[in-house]
């Protein structure tokens, strides 16, 4: 009888094991996932954020957007919304897809300057196909910013809680990359169909944040919406719109980040503005030698200066075919002819 009752307990505990077991596997799945997801997103906001932000190899920074996103983001299904790390992986990934739209329009602008016909059709239709794809990255991670703060933009909105800088900073991205998909669209055609609302939207937020504090960044945002978008600048502001621009370009270079300088050669080149292009250029070589990142932020700024490459490159490549030489920055390829003479020994 002992071992009768014995062997009766062990089977009751084998099989409310066994039970536990089967209803585990049904539901405690998705309270796994919750912890992961929630733990996973806590330690991307703590500390891959900053450490990302503090990033100097661009090319890195844009490829964990892409790879990270997917994976971070499907814990959504299970856990709340990691919309604030969302609004940099977003941001991060559309760097990947402008670089690769960029590289389209520079084989675009050599088919050109070539005659070649069906190489320019061809590339015309891959860069807007890559525009519209990074136009409709860039304004993802403006609405997971909204997302991320509880923020709605409305004329009458107040603005949102930002309690401490790495707040502030993935606010600001987040503004610049909607921004950034209203220019982005234009070069698509239109593809990801942004609606050009969404700049206002971006222009009347930017009071949200210091300009001083954040290197002119904000008002150098402003003035680059109201040179598209005009009736958006506000009477009580009587300085020139080239002249706003300009200011927070000189702002950000003592900040120590050049992003507002990258916004006035972007404007600048979207409408054709080209002293103003020259002038920033020359300005940024000047300033080179001197010049000290805000540490924190070195990956935003040197996100700026590829924006300011790019810009070089697209002219030099419509004057002489092709980027713009070594030691020849700060130039727009036309203050004097080419020296055509290549150094083959330094391509080997």
């Amino acid at each position: 009888m002992p071992n009768k009752t014995n062997n009766g307990i062990s089977l009751a505990r084998i099989t409310g094991v066994l039970v536990a077991l089967v209803m585990l596997a049904g539901c405690s799945v998705n309270p796994l996932h919750k912890i992961t997801g929630d733990v996973m997103t806590g330690y991307a906001e703590a500390e891959n954020t900053p450490y990302v932000l503090a990033m100097t190899d661009v090319g890195k920074a844009c490829s964990l957007g892409e790879s990270v996103d997917p994976l971070l983001y499907s814990f959504s299904r299970v856990t709340m919304e990691p919309a604030k790390t969302g609004t940099l992986l977003s941001v991060l990934a559309g760097i990947c897809m402008e670089e690769e739209s960029q590289e389209q329009e520079l084989r675009y602008l050599r088919a050109d300057y070539e005659g070649n016909m069906n190489e320019l059709r061809d590339a015309r239709e891959a860069m807007q196909r890559r525009y519209g794809v990074t136009a409709e990255r860039r304004e993802r991670a403006f609405k997971r910013m909204l997302t991320g703060f509880s923020y709605e933009p409305t004329p009458d909105a107040e603005c949102p809680n930002l309690y401490s800088d790495q707040d502030e900073i993935t606010f600001l991205l987040g503004l610049v990359a909607g921004a950034q998909a209203v220019l982005n669209d234009g070069k698509a055609q239109g593809r990801a169909d942004v609606s050009r609302q969404l700049a206002a939207q971006v222009e009347r937020s930017t009071y949200c944040v210091d300009n001083e504090k954040w290197a002119g960044i904000p008002e150098g945002l402003r003035a680059t919406i109201w040179v598209l978008l005009p009736d958006l600048k506000p009477d009580e502001v009587s300085a020139d719109t080239w002249e706003v621009l300009a200011r927070n370009r000189r702002l950000g270079v003592e900040k120590g980040l050049r992003i507002p300088a990258a916004f006035e050669l972007m404007i600048a080149e979207n409408v054709g503005r080209d002293e103003t292009i020259a002038e920033v250029l020359a300005y940024l070589d000047k300033t080179s030698g001197d010049f000290e990142v805000w540490e924190r932020y070195q990956l935003a700024d040197r996100v700026a200066m590829r924006t300011v490459w790019a810009v070089s490159d697209r002219l030099w490549t419509r004057e002489h075919g092709h980027r713009t030489p070594k030691n020849r920055f700060g130039e727009t390829g036309t203050e004097a002819d080419e020296d055509d003479s290549i150094d083959t020994e330094g391509l080997l």
